[in-house]
């Protein structure tokens, strides 16, 4: 039926329970602090934080919160909720701009105000963050209390415990991670073994840091993201400018943090078997393609022994339909290529596809190949829209961001002025096709694991490195 929706929660036929009405109340008339305990549920003893914030912060502005005052990096999806419990079905969901696109059921977040969810002591706030590991926060006002003109929008006071590592497998595994780095505790033992059969032998629990809890150095780098970013000149390079053009101050207080989680200034190392591992589809290309080149069909594509064999040999067979011999139809094998020319590694000349000098100086050296690959990205275009997103994606890789990042990246070209051809705002399916040279590397060298088939995604440390290279060489002497 036209216009009509599905809600989630909704029940079925006759029995279905109407949605509830909104839990939101009035706005204030006047910003006051609150002074809130925000817990993580199931943790024990509690990890907490207790913040002092304006009442007048939009929810999208409390995620940023929250994020530095846990030591989150904004990997993953969240959501808030106002109800009992966050899985309740009487809950009131307001979501992140992800969610909005997708057509879930709720309120945007950017369009709520605190103190429409947060009125009187003992009120509380939900908020989910990694729909996989479930991490549970609770945001319970504690106090109402008068505000300075020139108070920070928000602080951290006290709290409890370090932050857990992303992607440790939710409470449990922090719990089993603190256990396995910790000597003195009487199941430290245990919590080897059982983290060895977990994660791996080869994974060593201390090399995984928690965020340790230091309520100063959270106040600091909330006030320094605070009304008004750092100055554009003290930003790397092209990122610069990028901070400069955004129109809209919370944006640009986005950026500046999304920016900084990639640590600018810091040295970039890869090891030399990493290196070689992820250039591995290019070093095979090269090869492949040899001294002696290969002559393309008459449409000018490669032939399909070629391409059985690169579906064959770097796994396309695992993640493409079809019958993996027309490269016109694998789309992978394809993209491959194109990169790579674009990367100045193949040209083609009188029907042959050929190695150029570079790539023969490059083929036996995967770390200067992936050096190479890295200062290409992302690929200069006469379309500013599409050097743009590409630098956003960069941008969020580098700060081991996947999920969710195109809409991110959709929301930040906004705020740079861009809308889509029929001047609407662009979306995250818009960012697919815009920076589409950029991923396309990114996944072919496993910077990014389950973007093909929108499975979870993830950002490989290999990724991380890469991404920070090209943010630091780009545009390398072009």
């Amino acid at each position: 039926m036209a216009g009509a929706s599905h809600d989630p929660r909704a029940g079925a036929g006759p029995f279905e329970r109407p949605v509830p009405p909104s839990r939101r109340r009035d706005r204030r008339t006047d910003a006051v602090t609150y002074r809130v305990r925000v817990g993580l549920a199931g943790t024990e003893p509690p990890l907490w934080r207790r913040l002092e914030l304006a009442s007048d912060l939009f929810l999208d502005e409390l995620h940023d919160v929250l994020q530095v005052a846990f030591g989150w990096t904004d990997s993953h999806l969240h959501r808030f909720g106002s109800g009992r419990g966050f899985h309740d079905r009487d809950t009131e969901y307001y979501l992140c701009p992800f969610e909005v696109e997708e057509g879930e059921s709720g309120i945007p977040e950017g369009e709520v105000r605190l103190d429409e969810v947060l009125a009187d002591p003992g009120d509380t706030l939900l908020y989910l963050y990694d729909f996989g590991d479930d991490w549970q926060h609770t945001v319970r006002l504690e106090a109402v209390l008068p505000r300075d003109r020139d108070a920070p929008r928000a602080v951290c006071t006290a709290g409890g415990r370090p932050g857990p590592p992303e992607d440790i497998g939710g409470v449990h595994g922090y719990e089993l991670h603190d256990a396995a780095t910790d000597p003195a505790r009487p199941d430290h033992a245990a919590a080897r073994a059982e983290f060895a059969a977990k994660f791996g032998s080869e994974v060593d629990p201390a090399a995984i840091d928690a965020t340790p809890f230091d309520a100063g150095s959270i106040t600091a780098e909330l006030v320094e993201a605070g009304p008004a970013p750092r100055p554009a000149a003290a930003l790397p390079g092209r990122l610069a400018d990028l901070v400069s053009e955004v129109r809209d101050q919370r944006e640009a207080v986005r950026l500046v943090r999304w920016i900084a989680r990639t640590r600018p200034g810091e040295p970039v190392t890869i090891d030399p078997d990493v290196a070689a591992g992820m250039v591995r589809p290019y070093t095979w290309l090269l090869d492949r393609i040899g001294d002696g080149g290969i002559t393309l069909t008459s449409a000018g594509y490669l032939p399909p022994a070629h391409v059985e064999a690169a579906a064959t040999e770097l796994g396309i067979a695992d993640e493409w339909i079809g019958t993996l011999n027309r490269e016109a139809h694998t789309l992978p094998v394809l993209e491959l290529r194109e990169s790579a020319r674009k990367a100045g590694l193949v040209r083609r000349n009188r029907g042959k596809l050929l190695l150029t000098a570079r790539a023969r100086r490059l083929r036996a050296d995967p770390v200067a190949l992936w050096w190479h690959l890295a200062e290409q990205l992302p690929p200069t275009s006469r379309d500013a829209c599409e050097n743009q997103a590409g630098l956003l994606v960069l941008v969020g890789v580098a700060g081991g961001r996947a999920e969710g990042l195109d809409s991110a990246v959709a929301r930040t070209l906004g705020a740079l002025g861009w809308v889509s051809g029929d001047r609407v705002p662009l979306t995250s399916h818009d960012v697919v096709g815009i920076a589409r040279e950029t991923w396309t590397v990114l996944q072919r060298l496993g910077a990014v694991t389950g973007r093909r088939f929108r499975e979870q995604e993830r950002v490989t440390p290999g990724g991380i490195a890469f991404a920070r290279a090209a943010l630091t060489h780009w545009p390398a002497g072009r």
